[in-house]
């Protein structure tokens, strides 16, 4: 075995952006690693909307260590030199510019019939979007020619090979110390598709090539989350911060499929007589929350009055307890600050290098955290060896103490790892807390007017990528459209342009709060709703694999036509429906923890909001049934 046969250099970038994402995520949950083949040729299909980090993430999760090798342009293999960092990285050529696809593929073929996992992104590019937008074929073709090479030589060694498809789907991409998931689906084998790959009658191999890319695609939107448009996956994220109020109470391995549950039940048609207006309610917090950089997460976890209680939606909080309780956080972080000083201070550069990573991609969601994971790793570069040479001097430059100038930095970075988790989640509660506290103190007068307010309660959708291809729909099919927040408007008005830097908390703390007093008002509204009309048998809306779950599916109606090569129905229209009983997705949510908001009394939040001044410090009102 040859030296780039070893991968020598794809190992070594493999533990260093492992232990960095590790770094940067809470938790790398991995889900059906089992059913990963130990050996033997493997096409792996990756789910690709995070840049670099998902080639990073997949590496560093592939079940049994094995190394997985990636399409790289054939042009940059010509150079020696190149061809072997590329290789010893992880790396096989794709002649892209060639038309024959034996010739195209070589690299990959050459790759398989070793043994080795060949990795590709079949989406073609990464890309920020509610749902899964395309799913090319090169992985299917590159699965059949291999598979017809097998098929036409019985009697070499070369073993059949699988298609493995693999979700990796993040909490929230952007944010550091999010989650990540990464599920591997079941395997795919070629024999249902091989005998209709070799024949032939003209069109079979291509036709087979399509079923297969469905296959592919099919897999990754079962274990991904995917919706029709921007406005029901951010009101069905909302609802899920809403419901459960502390990641930590929610089963990473059942993420994907209980966001989809409530994507799912957001894109059902009118299922209650105040739909619009819940959605409406729960979009405006959402992007209130968005423009001034807070979570509901944050905002929950203070241990405020009931008026922030999920139960009890009244809009505001007493000012004179947040002073208290800002006064026992400070005193609390300043006590455990002392164990944690100095590895903020050393990591402080790597925090404002990632920071502004992000600032330069600020319109590319799906860069900022590959930026932010770059320019930390470039900071740590210079920190760490600076830092071995001062501790190494301290130890008098002796073999003994570079090892204990190691470890002492080992220790230390393990030690920053253990302590950030706490220390972060309790700084950021803290400066929350500060901002209540400004915001609830102030004038009235100081408030944010309506017309002002409004560039922050419309949120902002991520740029279209300009690599996705639209499928080409036949004349009476209707184009697939991106809603906006007037929700429901087939023609997306023009979005109001909200101002770069972060509103003032003195101007719209008490607008947040407002919102999302009426946010959970709303949402404890439209499940009391749910309740009442679930007696009926009521249904709602369901993923395709989650009916076939859960509930159940609807006869298919007639297809539409497509036309060209990477074109495909639009999801709900020519398909089959599937649905789920209204009672059986409340039960399902409340058995995963969901605590569902519940009308214990109902308020009027317009002579609430009135009554708050800096003059008189607010009474709730009396509750009415």
């Amino acid at each position: 075995m040859s030296l780039g046969e070893l991968k020598l250099l794809h190992r070594a970038i493999r533990y260093i952006t492992g232990v960095a994402a590790a770094s940067f995520f809470t938790e790398v949950r991995v889900i059906g690693g089992d059913s990963v083949p130990k050996d033997g040729p493997i096409i792996v299909t990756a789910t690709h909307h995070n840049m670099m980090l998902d080639p990073v993430i997949l590496s560093y999760t592939f079940p049994f260590g094995r190394i997985l090798n990636y399409w790289s342009k054939a042009s940059l293999f010509i150079n020696p030199v190149a061809s072997y960092l590329l290789y010893s990285s992880g790396n096989i050529p794709v002649d892209r510019k060639s038309k024959d696809r034996k010739v195209l593929l070589k690299g990959t073929l050459e790759a398989l019939s070793k043994g080795y996992a060949v990795a590709l992104f079949p989406e073609g590019t990464s890309y920020t979007e509610p749902r899964i937008m395309q799913v090319k074929d090169g992985a299917a073709w590159a699965a059949l020619e291999y598979a017809k090479m097998v098929h036409e030589h019985p009697e070499g060694h070369l073993r059949p090979v699988t298609v493995v498809p693999a979700a990796i789907v993040y909490t929230n991409k952007t944010k550091y110390r999010s989650d990540v998931i990464v599920e591997y689906g079941r395997p795919i084998t070629m024999e249902s598709y091989i005998e209709q790959f070799c024949s032939e009658t003209e069109g079979a191999p291509r036709a087979a090539v399509k079923r297969l890319t469905r296959a592919i695609e099919s897999a990754l939107v079962e274990t991904t989350i995917n919706g029709p448009d921007w406005d029901t996956l951010y009101v069905a994220r909302m609802a899920l911060n809403i419901m459960w109020d502390n990641k930590k109470f929610i089963n990473l391995d059942e993420f994907v499929t209980i966001s989809q549950t409530l994507v799912d039940l957001f894109s059902t048609p009118d299922p209650t007589s105040d739909f619009k207006s819940v959605k409406r309610r729960l979009l405006e917090y959402y992007s209130l929350l968005q423009s001034t950089h807070l979570t509901n997460s944050v905002l929950s976890n203070l241990p405020l009055p009931r008026t922030l209680d999920p139960n009890t939606p009244t809009p505001l909080p007493s000012r004179l307890l947040t002073v208290l309780i800002l006064v026992r956080d400070t005193f609390t972080m300043l006590l455990g600050l002392p164990f944690f000083a100095f590895p903020l201070v050393m990591y402080m550069p790597v925090y404002y290098m990632g920071r502004l990573g992000a600032r330069l991609a600020e319109d590319e969601e799906e860069t900022q955290a590959q930026n932010k994971l770059v320019f930390g790793m470039l900071s740590m570069v210079l920190m760490y060896p600076a830092a071995f040479f001062f501790l190494w001097a301290l130890f008098m430059y002796t073999r003994v103490g570079a090892v204990m100038a190691a470890t002492t930095l080992w220790l230390f970075a393990r030690y920053h790892d253990t302590m950030i988790n706490a220390n972060y989640e309790h700084a950021k509660r803290l400066i929350a807390t500060w901002r209540v506290l400004v915001g609830v103190w102030g004038p009235k007068r100081w408030d944010l007017s309506l017309a002002a307010l409004t560039p922050y309660t419309t949120p902002v959708f991520p740029k279209e990528s300009e690599f996705i291809s639209t499928p080409t729909l036949s004349p009476a099919s209707p184009k697939p459209v991106r809603l906006t927040p007037d929700l429901g408007n087939a023609e997306p008005p023009a979005q109001v342009q909200r101002p770069k830097r972060r509103p003032p908390s003195r101007r719209i703390m008490r607008h947040v709060l407002r919102a999302r007093g009426e946010a959970v008002a709303a949402l404890a509204e439209f499940f009391e709703q749910l309740q009442r009309r679930r007696r009926g048998g009521m249904r709602v809306k369901a993923s395709l694999h989650l009916a076939r779950l859960y509930g159940g599916v609807d006869a298919a109606a007639p297809e539409i036509k497509v036309e060209g090569e990477d074109a495909r129905p639009v999801e709900g229209q020519g398909q089959e429906e599937g649905w789920r009983d209204a009672s059986e997705v409340i039960a399902f949510l409340t058995k995963r923890g969901a605590k569902i908001p519940q009308l214990r009394h109902r308020v009027q939040v317009e002579g609430e909001w009135a009554a708050l001044s800096s003059d008189n410090e607010f009474e709730p009102p009396t509750p009415s049934s």
